[in-house]
């Protein structure tokens, strides 16, 4: 079963959509279970001002994307970087187990997105965990 605020992300997501000409767009899937989410950030010194994100997938799929989003907005490119699938868990107040993976995907795709704009930047900092190959708007990137 979900919790209310699951069910509040997946019937009215928030941040859906594509920015142009993002900071860093990050792409992450999982080919088990089908689900695909794509982020998408804009970056003012160094200030998540707008992520907007699009998922292929379930409706856990959707509302984890869409509470990643919101969890990152306003913050520094570094307070993202420890964004955790717990975190989006305990923000949407569960997840069955089954689903859990949905919220690694999320925090996946966060760290994806600011590996893209580290490297259109020029920026050399390796994120912790994901192991990420960017070319232009797409990463493909592995836990």
């Amino acid at each position: 079963m979900y919790s209310e605020k699951v069910m509040e992300h997946f019937s009215n997501p928030h941040n859906m959509g594509e920015i142009e000409n993002a900071d860093g767009v990050g792409t992450v899937g999982n080919a088990k279970c089908g689900d695909i989410m794509k982020i998408f950030l804009k970056i003012e010194n160094n200030i998540i001002t707008d992520a907007k994100f699009k998922t292929f997938g379930c409706g856990a799929a959707i509302a984890t994307s869409s509470m990643a989003t919101d969890l990152i907005i306003g913050k520094s490119v570094d307070e993202a970087l420890t964004l955790t699938n717990s975190a989006v868990v305990e923000a949407l107040e569960g997840l069955p187990p089954v689903k859990v993976h949905c919220s690694v995907l999320a925090e996946e795709a966060v760290k994806a997105a600011i590996s893209d704009y580290y490297k259109k930047n020029g920026i050399d900092k390796e994120i912790p965990g994901l192991d990420c190959h960017c070319h232009g708007d797409h990463c493909n990137c592995e836990k």
